[in-house]
C-alpha cells in the first residue's frame, strides 16, 4: 500500500490554458456536444489536485469534457470492452496485466514519451512489456527510505549511517540513550512488507535481477534452484528480523500505522521505516519537526546504497477507447511542465521527465543523489502477485515466524502459481 501527503494547492494554470486553446482536438463541428472522455484516477489524495485541473481544461476549449472517474471498477470495464479513456494510477504488478495482454495503446509517438527519463521507463518494464509500444508514461515516481529525527541525531551527535555496521552502531547508541532506535507497526501486514521487508531487500539483492530470474524458473523455484526466496534472500529477511527483535518498540505487534505516525511525531523514537505519504500525517502533529531520510544501508560498501521507489502514478490509454486522440490532447495537457512540477511539490514526489524541477524540501532531499543517478529499486514485496499472502507471511515474520520456514513457503507458492498460468 502506498500512501501520499494530503496537501493538494490548486493549481493556476491561466498560460497553459493560452497553449491549450488553439490546441486540435477530435472535435465535434460548431453547434455539436463535446466529445467526452473518461479519465480514470483513484488515488484519493491526489483527486481534489486533478478536479481542478479538469476544470481548468474543460473551461479552456470547448471540444473536449473531461469526467473525472474515480469509482468505476476497472478490471471489470477493460473485460466489458468499455474501458476508461485515459488512466493516471499507481504502476504495478496488477496493471502491468493489462499491458502485456495488448490493452495498452502505443504512446510512443507522444512528444511526452520522449521525455521521460530512461532509467524511470526502464522501470515500467519490469513489471511487464508488449513488444514495440510504449504503452505506460510515468507521471511521478515516489522514493522511500528511512526517516529519521534529525534533532534526535544531532544531540546524540550521530552521523547518517552509511554502512550496516554503522547503522548497527548508531542503534546501539541510540538505545543507550534510552532512545528506540526503529518504530514498528507490526499491526498492519503492509508496513512490515512496504518498509522492512522491502529496505533490507533491497539494500543487499538486486531486485529487479532477481525476479527476472524467478520468472525464468517458474515451477522449478526452491531448495535447488539458483535463485530463490530461502536462498537468495535469507540472509537480509535475517537482519530484517535481527532489527526488529533488538531495535524496535516492544508494543510494534500492536501498533498500526495511524499509531506509528503519532509516536513519530512525538519524538518516540529516531527512526521510522516509511514512505513520504507518511510525512504529512506527521505534520499534523508536530509542523515544526525536523525529518530527514536516508537509505537503509545493508552491506558494508556505501556504493550499495539505494533507495525504494514507486511509480506513484502513470499515464495510459487502453486500445478500445472510441477516444484516443481527444484522451491524447488531455494527457498532453496533464504531461505539461508546470503540472507536473507543482504535482511532484505537493505530493512530496520526484519528477520523471528530463526537464523536471529538483525536489527542495529537506524532508525528502536526501535521497535526491541516489534518484538522479538511478540508485534505486523497486520494492521486493511488489513483485509478488496478490495471490500469495506475502504481507501476511512477512507479518508473521515480524511476529516471530520462523524466517526460513517463511521463505519456503513462499517458494512453494511461487512455484504453485507458475504452475496454474
Amino acid at each position: 500500500m502506498d500512501r501520499t501527503t494530503r496537501r493538494t494547492p490548486r493549481v493556476v494554470a491561466a498560460s497553459l490554458g493560452l497553449l491549450l486553446a488553439g490546441a486540435t482536438l477530435t472535435g465535434c463541428a460548431p453547434g455539436d456536444a463535446p466529445e467526452t472522455v473518461s479519465f480514470h484516477l483513484t488515488k484519493p489524495e491526489a483527486i481534489p489536485y486533478f478536479r481542478e485541473l479538469i476544470k481548468e481544461y474543460n473551461a479552456s476549449q470547448d471540444d473536449v469534457e473531461v469526467i473525472l472517474d474515480a469509482s468505476s471498477n476497472l478490471q471489470a470495464g477493460f473485460l466489458r470492452g468499455n474501458p476508461p479513456d485515459l488512466g493516471l494510477l499507481n504502476y504495478n504488478m496488477e496493471m502491468a496485466r493489462f499491458m502485456e495482454r495488448g490493452a495498452l495503446s502505443d504512446l510512443s509517438d507522444m512528444p511526452e514519451a520522449e521525455r521521460i527519463l530512461p532509467e524511470v521507463q526502464d522501470l515500467v518494464g519490469q513489471y511487464a512489456t508488449y513488444p514495440g509500444r510504449t504503452s505506460v508514461l510515468p507521471y511521478s515516481v515516489m522514493a522511500a527510505s528511512v526517516i529519521y529525527n534529525t534533532e534526535m541525531f544531532e544531540q546524540q551527535g550521530l552521523e547518517v549511517p552509511e554502512t550496516y555496521d554503522e547503522l548497527i552502531a548508531v542503534c546501539d547508541q541510540l538505545k543507550a540513550a534510552g532512545i528506540t532506535p526503529f518504530y514498528g507497526t507490526f499491526k498492519d501486514p503492509w508496513t512490515v512488507a512496504q518498509g522492512w521487508f522491502d529496505y533490507t531487500v533491497g539494500g543487499e539483492v538486486d531486485v529487479a535481477d532477481f525476479y527476472e530470474e524467478m520468472n525464468e524458473l517458474g515451477t522449478e523455484v526452491g531448495p535447488e534452484s539458483p535463485v530463490s526466496f530461502q536462498k537468495t534472500l535469507a540472509d537480509p529477511v535475517d537482519r530484517m528480523k535481527l532489527l526488529i527483535d533488538n531495535y524496535a518498540n516492544a508494543n510494534a505487534a500492536s501498533k498500526g500505522y495511524g499509531d506509528g505516525n503519532l509516536a513519530f511525531a512525538k519524538g518516540e523514537a529516531a527512526m521510522y521505516l516509511q514512505g513520504p505519504w507518511a510525512l504529512g500525517e506527521i505534520a499534523k502533529t508536530s509542523p515544526d519537526l525536523e525529518l530527514g531520510t536516508f537509505p537503509l544501508p545493508m552491506t558494508d560498501d556505501p556504493e550499495d546504497l539505494q533507495v525504494r521507489v514507486n511509480i506513484d502514478l502513470a499515464a495510459w490509454i487502453p486500445e478500445a477507447s472510441e477516444h484516443q486522440e481527444a484522451a491524447r490532447e488531455f494527457l498532453s495537457y496533464l504531461f505539461q511542465q508546470d503540472v507536473m512540477d507543482a504535482y511532484n511539490t505537493a505530493q512530496l514526489g520526484y519528477g520523471t521527465t528530463t526537464d523536471a524541477a529538483p525536489v527542495t524540501d529537506p524532508r525528502i532531499v536526501g535521497m535526491k543523489e541516489y534518484y538522479e543517478a538511478a540508485d534505486f529499486y523497486q520494492g521486493a514485496s511488489r513483485a509478488i502477485p496478490l495471490t500469495i499472502p506475502t504481507e501476511n507471511y512477512l507479518q508473521g515474520i515480524a511476529l516471530g515466524s520462523s524466517v526460513e520456514s517463511t521463505l519456503k513457503t513462499l517458494d512453494a507458492d511461487w512455484a504453485r502459481l507458475a504452475l496454474r498460468r
